[in-house]
């Protein structure tokens, strides 16, 4: 099934040349189905590249998918134009009063600041609170899946003493978990972080669920039942292409670990990842398809099944 995204999104053009079913919003309507509506905050710096990979993976799923793209209030983006965002994205003070069936929190490029001093910190706590109440699920990435953590637990991110970038393998801690139906024992999966959360700060907060973890950068996937949330703190979303563009804006200093053949920057990088990334989003919206209640106005109470997992810990 395909995904509604606006007509002049650039990501449309992208992912119709992939193949991707895009469905035009006026199309959308004249179905007899209710589509799952998919809200993303998108707090990277790149929003056009950011909006087309988690779109592609969206959009791969078997069900629709109506994508609502959302910004902070008050917060101006730098490094996209303003008549991107004013074109294609809501102020979250506006859909404050709605809700999702799904609710995607990026990271962003303040990694290595307190959380508190992040200038758009007290909206983002409001948000996360209102995940609570007007969101079924929630996914967070990088800083998000931090941040979460940090706002919901009071799970500290520790300052790494370098980079971790490059594509890792991970093991799959947790096969009969249902967010990783169907991955490999391991696989591998592009990182780039600066800061970390630590397997025992997690371990000290009995609801938490680590599912993947590797021996090289630590913790990669974590369920958190009781706020009906998967957090990420790595890029199963990334294109092939990602670290490269990253290695070069910083100025071509340390290689991304196992990612250009023969570590050749010349070379250009082979994609070991994109199988499972189509895994996990594919998993996260058979979920909400699977507990969402069909009239949004009913979205956010939780599940009984929700309060199971969350009780069994």
């Amino acid at each position: 099934m395909p995904i509604t995204i606006p007509d002049d999104l650039p990501a449309r053009r992208t992912l119709e040349a992939e193949g991707v079913a895009v469905m035009r919003k006026v199309d959308a309507v004249r179905q007899d189905i209710r589509p799952l509506r998919i809200g993303l905050l998108n707090l990277m710096p790149d929003k056009v590249r950011t909006e087309t990979q988690l779109a592609r993976l969206l959009g791969a799923t078997p069900l629709q998918i109506e994508l609502t793209l959302v910004r902070i209030t008050d917060h101006v983006a730098r490094n996209t134009s303003a008549s991107h965002i004013a074109a294609f994205y809501r102020p979250w003070i506006e859909v404050a009063d709605e809700r999702f069936d799904g609710f995607i929190i990026t990271g962003a490029p303040v990694e290595r600041l307190p959380f508190e001093e992040v200038r758009y910190w007290p909206e983002l706590g409001r948000i996360f609170d209102w995940t609570q109440t007007h969101v079924h699920r929630c996914l967070t990435i990088c800083w998000g899946a931090q941040a979460a953590l940090f706002h919901f637990h009071g799970v500290p991110k520790r300052e790494l003493p370098r980079k971790a970038f490059g594509v890792f393998t991970h093991r799959n801690l947790a096969p009969t978990s249902p967010f990783m139906r169907g991955f490999s024992d391991v696989f591998d999966v592009p990182v780039s972080r600066w800061t970390e959360v630590r397997s025992s700060d997690l371990k000290a907060v009995h609801d938490l669920q680590i599912l993947a973890t590797s021996d090289d950068t630590g913790v990669c996937l974590v369920s958190d039942p009781k706020h009906r949330t998967l957090h990420m703190f790595n890029h199963l979303e990334y294109d092939s292409d990602t670290l490269a563009q990253e290695y070069h804006r910083d100025g071509g200093g340390s290689l991304p670990a196992r990612y250009f053949p023969d570590n050749d920057p010349a070379k250009a990088p082979v994609n070991r990842w994109r199988s499972h990334a189509h895994l996990l989003f594919g998993n996260w919206i058979d979920e909400i398809y699977q507990t969402s209640p069909f009239d949004l106005q009913d979205v956010g109470g939780g599940t009984e099944r929700d309060t199971a997992l969350a009780c069994a810990g």
